[in-house]
């Protein structure tokens, strides 16, 4: 059967996929939109497992907030060339499965994957991407934070975001607020909120590294543990998000710039996702 420019321009529109792409499936579906849509998204898994073993070090990571603000999630969706992660189309529809997510204030990958855009599942759309660009996608994290206040901040280049929360929404000038502890978390990489949440295999690494450079400077054996747990403390200050010095200031700290906006005012958690 003939298959017509308006047929396939129709289902180029709906999936994105390249002219003649579209017309091989059409012609195989004769003429069926719907069947085509299929044959095309198994194409894509056909990419897909090919190129399973290949490094998609590139992508875009974008980070929203719910019209409530009470929720923000940060996506990371790869690729495997800078030219793809650049391409406005990409940048788009990683954008828009962002917006899904707060949207619906999903909290989890396998949701987000199950969660329709336009009638189509989001997995579905990566695979139908997959097919038209012919690289490895896919979404490979997924952060989110509900506090009372939440903030999300995207690194121009879509390379690096944040998102953080707050335990109180009506301070003077919050926002400015979380857009500086967002920064902050952006350009200092804490590995936890405070001392409380470091994981303890980190702890026992530094502490090791504290007596190691202790016994290699020659202190005495009895003031080793107390000196690797100065640097300990040190390590604390330097990457914890609340005993950070802050940027704008490094005569307070995190913590100190929250309290003196309000003595209740804290940090309940936060996600930062970089390339």
């Amino acid at each position: 059967m003939k298959i017509t420019a308006t047929e396939v321009n129709a289902l180029r529109k709906k999936t994105g996929a390249g002219m003649m792409d579209c017309k091989k499936a059409l012609t195989e579906a004769e003429g069926n939109q719907e069947e085509a849509i299929k044959i095309l998204r198994k194409k894509g898994q056909k990419v897909a497992e090919k190129r399973a073993d290949r490094d998609a070090a590139e992508g875009v990571i974008i980070a929203k907030v719910s019209s409530d603000a009470s929720y923000a999630a940060v996506v990371r969706i790869s690729c495997e060339t800078d030219f793809v992660a650049k391409n406005q189309d990409f940048i788009d529809f990683v954008t828009s499965i962002a917006d899904k997510a707060v949207e619906g204030k999903i909290t989890d990958v396998e949701t987000l994957a199950n969660t329709e855009i336009n009638g189509q599942k989001i997995s579905e759309l990566i695979l139908e991407q997959l097919g038209k660009i012919g690289e490895k996608i896919e979404i490979v994290d997924f952060k989110t934070i509900s506090a009372a206040k939440t903030f999300a901040y995207i690194h121009p280049g879509n390379r690096l975001a944040t998102i953080m929360g707050v335990n109180m929404d009506n301070v003077d000038d919050i926002a400015t607020i979380g857009k500086n502890v967002n920064m902050q978390i952006a350009a200092m990489a804490p590995v936890a909120l405070d001392k409380n949440g470091v994981d303890p295999k980190i702890i026992e690494n530094e502490i090791e590294i504290g007596k190691d450079q202790a016994r290699k400077e020659g202190k005495p054996e009895n003031l080793i543990e107390k000196i690797a747990l100065g640097k300990l403390n040190k390590f604390y200050k330097e990457n914890t998000l609340l005993a950070q010095a802050f940027l704008h200031d490094n005569k307070i700290s995190i913590d100190q710039y929250l309290k003196n906006a309000d003595k209740g005012l804290t940090v309940t958690g936060f996600h930062r996702l970089a390339l």
